[in-house]
């Protein structure tokens, strides 16, 4: 079988929660570092005697250079991971992030400080990049998405994180002890890695090291894939710019890119925005916390129909869900009413980027898959780039808080017109099962 949708024994089974729970710990602290930003941004502007003076446009700036450092990261990993392998990528950029949150907790003024960011963004991108491809390509068919929601819902799990340590810890260790927590995955989850990460049989067998992934197989107990004719001549990001894959990557990118928009824009500025709508500082982090457990929630849910039935249909839906919750924020409703719009709104934003990378990871065959990932990823964090901008010169221009949520209500909507376009993967002799299809033979 080229992809199992059973366990072949206890030890695959194993094998693969250690993988799903390697990289969901990998993608937390991406999550981690994504909304610890927004928890200081309002410290940071309100005292200069930390970095200086910040304002809101400048603030909207320093949260975009860790997304260029990610974009960067992002697509140099689709360069060289389809050639370096899984494992090298992520043990490599466990050490790059670690090295530089701990780094970014040092700086002593807003340039040192934006530089650590681009060089932790960099890191970051490695590891979004490379996780994808590394559980599409271990877990059984009919639990790719369901395992690469679980991964990629590490993203909300670690704003989660970063919400719930500032609401508690920010006065006790101040915004430089809660970037070091950051670095924790070079203590924590590098020896894990190492010891229980195993390169890809697929990636191996794919780069004809057919004798090495014979040695994977049997150590870890994972099945041998079987070897098939290539669907495309071409590997990384070549193979994304042949017919075969050429619209439906432009399309994937672009809904990528309204998704993480949503994503950083909202996790950047969400707790300054209700700060000016009258909270106090735990009360707008806590909108924070619900913004991002309904993205845990919901994209998990949101999963389980997918492997049924598809993610397109699924995506295209909870960008509709994002675009009415944003809207409802607008009206003015008690507190309660507020709370269950962000939550949904998180569905529809967080939970629903979730979902992209599970779509995209399960899109490409081997040979394209960490390109075609890093792509989205990569292409995707212009997205991410623009979402604080955007946010940070609405606000310093003085607009309301509603034509904040109009605007990203405007950008889920086409994101879900650009998700209903996408062309589903060419059907091609010996190609890798459509997710859909083993999940109905699963069940």
């Amino acid at each position: 079988m080229t992809q199992p949708t059973e366990w072949a024994s206890a030890q695959h089974r194993r094998s693969v929660l250690w993988i799903v729970a390697l990289a969901t710990l990998a993608i937390v602290f991406d999550g981690y570092d994504l909304v610890v930003y927004g928890t200081i941004l309002p410290t940071l502007m309100a005292d200069p005697g930390q970095l200086g003076h910040i304002s809101a446009e400048q603030g909207g700036a320093l949260g975009s250079y860790a997304l260029v450092g990610v974009m960067v990261g992002a697509l140099a990993t689709g360069a060289f991971g389809d050639r370096v392998g899984r494992r090298k990528m992520m043990l490599l950029h466990i050490v790059w992030f670690s090295v530089g949150m701990a780094a970014a907790a040092l700086s002593t003024n807003l340039a040192m400080f934006g530089a650590l960011r681009f060089f932790t963004g960099i890191g970051v991108g490695g590891l979004v990049a490379t996780a994808g491809a590394v559980v599409a390509e271990f877990a059984p068919a009919g639990k790719r998405n369901l395992y690469n929601a679980i991964v990629y819902s590490g993203v909300p799990a670690g704003g989660v994180l970063a919400s719930l340590l500032a609401i508690v810890l920010r006065d006790a260790i101040g915004w430089r002890g809660l970037f070091l927590i950051g670095a924790l995955p070079l203590v924590i989850l590098l020896p894990l890695a190492v010891v229980k990460l195993p390169e890809s049989p697929q990636w191996l067998i794919s780069r004809g090291r057919t004798d090495d992934a014979t040695t994977v197989c049997s150590e870890f107990g994972i099945p041998m894939p079987a070897p098939s004719a290539p669907t495309v001549d071409k590997a990384g990001f070549a193979a994304l710019a042949t017919h075969r894959y050429a619209w439906g990557t432009t399309l994937l990118g672009l809904m990528s890119f309204a998704g993480l928009l949503l994503t950083y824009g909202l996790n950047t500025w969400l707790p300054k925005i209700m700060a000016d709508a009258g909270y106090n500082a735990k009360g707008s982090l806590a909108f924070l916390l619900v913004l991002n457990g309904g993205a845990i929630i919901g994209g998990l849910l949101a999963s389980r129909v997918a492997d049924g039935r598809g993610p397109q249909p699924v995506v295209v839906t909870t960008f509709g869900l994002a675009a009415l919750a944003l809207v409802l924020l607008t009206f003015g409703f008690p507190l309660p009413v507020l709370l269950a719009a962000v939550a949904i709104a998180g569905v529809g934003t967080i939970g629903t980027q979730v979902l992209v990378y599970g779509f995209v990871s399960n899109y490409y065959e081997t040979r394209a898959r960490a390109a075609g990932v890093a792509w989205c990823a990569g292409f995707g964090r212009l997205g991410g780039i623009f979402g604080p901008i955007i946010g940070g010169l609405l606000i310093g221009a003085g607009l309301s808080n509603n034509v904040n949520f109009y605007i990203f209500a405007g950008i889920a909507l086409a994101g879900a017109v650009v998700t209903f376009f996408v062309p589903p993967r060419p059907a091609a002799p010996n190609a890798e099962p459509e997710p859909a299809v083993a999940a109905t033979v699963e069940a």
